[in-house]
């Protein structure tokens, strides 16, 4: 094993030594808490990154350097709505090596602005169907490696353990009155992260449920119902990191027990009824992972069933200013959330 190597692994190890595990918050919703029920919210957004993306990024980076794919000085490629770009480029600047994003030209400038500020560059497509070609391409002209998180996503993590974050909730929810959940809800990107959790609750055999949401414009919730890998539409998602024109290969559709799909318009709604509960701005993702939990709990409340159900702090909405926090890009891509809000506000 080379020099360069031995050095990029002691890099890594010493940086996930520097971190702490991320939150888990207990979400304060009287109606729900009044019928036994508790939502809890893993802020991966603390990340040093900023998001939930900075756990893939490690394993995927790992993954390639003891698989042998990086070396000193290989250019890395990625195809990326923004948030595992941002990851990428924190870890590929920890080691030295050039960085290039692919994606849509939609991505919030915010994010952009990150991954160059990490001293990564960015490659623009018009779709984000075409993210995946031009990755690939560009990897060959620079004698790269294309990293593929699509690919690669569900088997560089380790889902048995080492501190991945199925093991790190169930952790954390050792000491809560529902320790074990009844459902753990996630929305898929790469489906990595659905991967890992469905996974583990397996292997630990937990009587937990994982729930998985879907925004519009994705193929992931059609193709769970449907039993079809094949399908494909050439929309982009507008909740940014989650929602894919294709079936990824890292989505394992037999380790979720239900999908959901959630409306945009929800999405958003979500993110700012969480503001005035937690005081913190999200992404647009954990609104679509917020909505999907409330669901499940009213579900429950109707059924009389009780327990907790936890679900994820994507990332932190400072990225998503010029967007989901902006009242006039709501109004040209909405109108009004008064309809999702006044369900959401039924809670309290």
């Amino acid at each position: 094993m080379c020099e360069w190597v031995r050095n990029a692994m002691r890099l890594l190890d010493s940086d996930q030594r520097r971190s702490a595990d991320t939150h888990l918050y207990r979400l304060d919703i009287p109606g729900l808490e009044a019928a036994g029920i508790d939502i809890y919210l893993k802020d991966e957004s603390t990340h040093p990154s900023g998001s939930l993306k900075h756990r893939l990024a490690r394993s995927l980076f790992l993954h390639a350097i003891c698989s042998g794919k990086i070396q000193e000085g290989t250019p890395v490629i990625e195809a990326s709505s923004g948030s595992t770009a941002v990851s990428e480029a924190y870890f590929a600047r920890l080691l030295g090596l050039p960085f290039t994003a692919v994606m849509p030209a939609s991505t919030a400038g915010s994010k952009i602005a990150q991954i160059e500020r990490l001293g990564g560059t960015c490659h623009f497509v018009t779709r984000s169907s075409q993210v995946y070609t031009a990755a690939r391409q560009l990897s060959e002209e620079r004698e790269g490696h294309y990293m593929d998180q699509f690919t690669y996503a569900e088997s560089a993590t380790d889902w048995r353990g080492n501190n991945n974050i199925a093991e790190s909730i169930f952790r954390q929810m050792e000491m809560e009155r529902h320790a074990t959940p009844y459902a753990v809800v996630m929305s898929a990107g790469t489906g990595g992260t659905s991967a890992t959790i469905g996974r583990y609750i397996r292997y630990c055999g937990h009587a937990t449920r994982l729930v998985v949401v879907d925004p519009e414009n994705s193929v992931f919730h059609d193709s769970y119902q449907r039993r079809d890998p094949s399908l494909t539409i050439e929309a982009s998602s507008r909740i940014e990191g989650i929602g894919r024109p294709r079936v990824e290969p890292s989505f394992l559709p037999e380790v979720i027990d239900e999908m959901l799909q959630v409306a945009d318009a929800s999405s958003i709604a979500a993110i700012h009824w969480l503001e005035q509960r937690l005081g913190r701005k999200a992404g647009g993702s954990t609104g679509t992972n917020l909505w999907g939990a409330l669901t499940i709990a009213q579900r429950m409340r109707s059924d009389g069933h009780q327990g907790s159900i936890v679900t994820l702090m994507c990332d932190g909405g400072e990225r998503y200013l010029d967007t989901y926090y902006d009242a006039d890009w709501i109004k040209r891509q909405f109108g009004s959330l008064e309809q999702p809000t006044t369900w959401l506000n039924s809670f309290l």
